[in-house]
This record gives structure tokens, sequence and C-alpha cells, in this order.
């Protein structure tokens, strides 16, 4: 018999629901893992009181036949940048290292309303940029665990809670999670509201969505998603019914494969790794064509650096110019960059993004997803977070991609695929992800 702490998102919330789970106790069998797991430095605040306080109210609602959500008696998991009303949100810097929000960011809200715990804090690197923080890859402690999302990615691999929020301005989710051999969602750009989370860009930020299964994936965008006035990007386009698409895939898909770009950034191991994985999806009925990538691809990384860079420098000038030494190395590169960075190259960087999206909603309009290696390498060093570069694209254009494991490299670290479909086309994407996951059939753990 399983114990409550490995329990996938779907599978707690049920047993929550018929009674045979109890919520305080899956909160501590998930705290006894925290305990157990501190080497891995996966979080960053944890309050216990607050946690079991939590989980004894949703205990007596289910008594009293009071089932708030999907998620009720759930406990999740959030990076370090999402506004907690009462709880530290530091970005794990000096900068906010007492800032206590008054309230909740958005998506923190839905899912508490959805019957949600917030089981703590999660590591991140700084302010979500490319400084490495100190989470441990549970594969192996000399590889990076990745970021920004680092401690999300750790915590759900880990089995410290079945769901975790990141956020994604170049790689920052769906990267390390394949890094951590989960799933890591990313949906439509404005899909999620990001009111009450620390920007790093605001024309490239997304909110991130960390589990270990499609269908758990599908479950917590059907939460987050939906218009907010209170993120004037947010998208008012129609909730779709995402758990109802993952039966949707009735024949095998048609999938694109976009080797050009993405193989060319890839080391050889990844690249025979994502044809012996595409070629399995092939021997299960999937039709595989090869497509060309769109000629602004050649733009992308200088456009999203510019972008990155010069929002960043807007988000933290006042502060910066104050303190500017308790910011670490990398992020305070990037802001200085962004601040030395002409108005007209914000401009035409703009101007490429949407032409890009344009072309690449295109070329996903004509397959039901296209795939493509989800990282360049295994988890490289601890002295880097990662490569974005295979992510940057789909970021850049903000469209919605999920990432799935798709086995182990040489060295016994995970390696994973990633499907990309239209802006908006989540149910598509979902039942199209569904399908793969099955036919692909890997299952990642770590051994901690």
């Amino acid at each position: 018999m399983s114990e409550p702490f490995e329990m996938n998102v779907s599978e707690a919330a049920e047993q929550v629901r018929n009674g045979s789970l109890s919520p305080v106790a899956l909160a501590q069998s998930l705290l006894e893992r925290i305990d157990s797991l501190e080497r891995l430095n996966a979080w960053i605040t944890i309050d216990r009181e607050d946690v079991l306080g939590a989980a004894q109210e949703r205990e007596e609602q289910v008594a009293q036949g009071r089932i708030l959500g999907p998620m009720h008696g759930v406990p999740v998991g959030l990076k370090d940048i999402y506004y907690t009303a009462g709880m530290k949100t530091t970005a794990n810097s000096k900068v906010y290292a007492d800032f206590v929000p008054s309230f909740d960011a958005t998506s923190v809200r839905k899912m508490k309303e959805a019957g949600a715990i917030v089981l703590g804090k999660a590591m991140t690197t700084e302010f979500a940029t490319s400084d490495p923080s100190i989470a441990v890859n549970p594969y192996h402690p000399d590889h990076t665990a990745g970021g920004s999302s680092s401690g999300s990615c750790v915590a759900v691999a880990s089995r410290m809670c079945a769901v975790a929020l990141g956020s994604q301005t170049a790689g920052s989710t769906v990267r390390p999670a394949a890094y951590n051999g989960i799933v890591g969602l990313k949906a439509t750009y404005g899909r999620i509201s990001r009111a009450g989370v620390i920007p790093v860009a605001w024309s490239l930020d997304h909110v991130g969505v960390l589990v270990r299964t499609v269908r758990d994936a599908a479950l917590m965008l059907g939460v987050l998603a939906g218009y907010d006035e209170d993120d004037p990007s947010s998208s008012r386009a129609p909730v779709g019914d995402y758990t109802g698409a993952l039966g949707r895939q009735q024949s095998p898909p048609r999938l694109g494969l976009m080797r050009q770009y993405f193989y060319d950034r890839c080391d050889d191991e990844v690249r025979a790794h994502t044809d012996a994985a595409v070629q399995k999806l092939a021997s299960a009925g999937a039709t595989i064509e090869e497509v060309a990538a769109p000629p602004s691809f050649e733009y992308v990384a200088g456009a999203h650096r510019v972008l990155s860079n010069t929002e960043c420098a807007a988000y933290h000038e006042e502060v910066f110019r104050q303190r500017k030494d308790d910011y670490s190395p990398q992020i305070r590169a990037n802001i200085e960059m962004g601040m030395l960075t002409p108005g007209v190259r914000y401009l035409q960087a703009s101007r490429l993004r949407r032409e890009v999206s344009r072309e690449l909603n295109d070329v996903a309009g004509r397959y039901d997803a296209l795939i493509v290696p989800t990282a360049p390498s295994e988890a490289p060093d601890t002295s880097t977070t990662g490569d974005p570069a295979l992510q940057v694209p789909w970021t850049f254009a903000g469209m919605p991609t999920i990432g799935i494991p798709s086995g182990l490299s040489a060295n016994g670290l995970p390696l994973g695929v990633t499907l990309a479909t239209g802006s908006l086309e989540e149910e598509r994407m979902f039942a199209v992800a569904a399908w793969c996951e099955a036919a692909l059939g890997v299952s990642l753990a770590p051994a901690v």
C-alpha cells in the first residue's frame, strides 16, 4: 500500500473526498517526508502549525459534507515569488528577506478556494532568474536541479508534495521539470493570472505547474485558468474542460517533429534519445512528420534577452539604485544590461515577438502537436541552472507547452520531450500528451 506522500493530486483528492484519506494524515506524511529530505534544500519557508491547522479544517469540512473543490485537502508548494497573506515571500533575496504580503496571489487564492492547503514556499533562484539556488537534484547532487523553479521541481520529484507552482520567463518550469523527471506545464500566455507573482518580465512571465502526471496538470489548469481583473494581460477566453479532454485522442496523433534549431543545440545523447522516444510513439501508431522551424527563430534568443533584461530593470530600478550590492551577480548584470538597452531595440524585440507567435501558431495548427526535446542535455553541473534555449521560443511566442519524462540518460539522469500546440489549444495539448504519456510508459522516481 502506498504511503500518503507518494500519491498524486488526483489520487489524494479522490481519497479525501471518499473519506479513505485524512487531510491531516496526508499533511503529516508530507511534513515527515520534508524533514527526512532536508538535505535537498527544496524549501525556504514551512509553517507546520498553519499546515496542520488548515488540514484539520479540511478534515472537518469533509465530515460536514463540504467539499470545496477538486483540490480539497491537497497540500501545494509555492515557488517563493507567490504572494501569500501573512507568510513571507522572499524571492530568495536579501532585498525581500522580510517581505510579508497582505494578500494572496490570485493563483494561490484559486487553489485555496478549490480546497488546497499551502504547504510552504519552495526554493527559487534569486528573483526567479539565473543565479543558481541551493536546491539539490534528487538524482545526483553534483548536477543542477535547474532553475528558476528549482525547489518546486525537487519537492514534486522527491514526493515532498504532489504539486507545486513555478514560473517561466525563459525555460524555468519545463526545463527543470525534465531535469527532475516530472511533468511541467506552461499554459498559454495570460491563461493563468500572474497577479500577486513577483515578475521578471511582464511580457514573458507565465505561471508554471509542476506535477507527476498529465492528468494532474490538466486538473491544475482547470483550477487556475481564467480571466482576472487584477491582471490586465489575462485572457478572457472561456476556460476549457481540460480533464475531460484527456481521453479524446482516440486515434494516434499526428506530430510535427522540429529537428531544425532544436537538434542543432542538443548533444548527441539527447538527439539519439529523442529519436528513440519519437520512434516509440510511431510504433504505437503516431504519424511523425519533420517540420522546419520558422525563419524568425534566428533572432529569438537575442530578442528574448532584450525584453527580459529591460523589463526586469524596469521592475527593480528604484530598489536596485539603492541596494545593488544586495543582488546576486547574474541578476545584477541582467538589470544593468536592461538599463542600457535603447528603447528602439525594445520595440523591435516586441514586434518580433508578435511575428514569431504568428509563425509558430501557423506551424502548430497543421498538427495535433509539435514535439521537440525539452533540454539540450541532461542536467549539467551545479554552476548553472542549465540552458533554456529549447524552451525560449515557446515562451517568447506565449504558446502552451507540456514537458513529459521520456527516460534516463546513461548517467541515470532524467530526460524529457516537450509537446506544443497553438495558443489556447490546451485541451488538444492535454489529449495528445495523455496519449504520448501512455505510449512512452515512463514514470520516474529518484532513489532518495
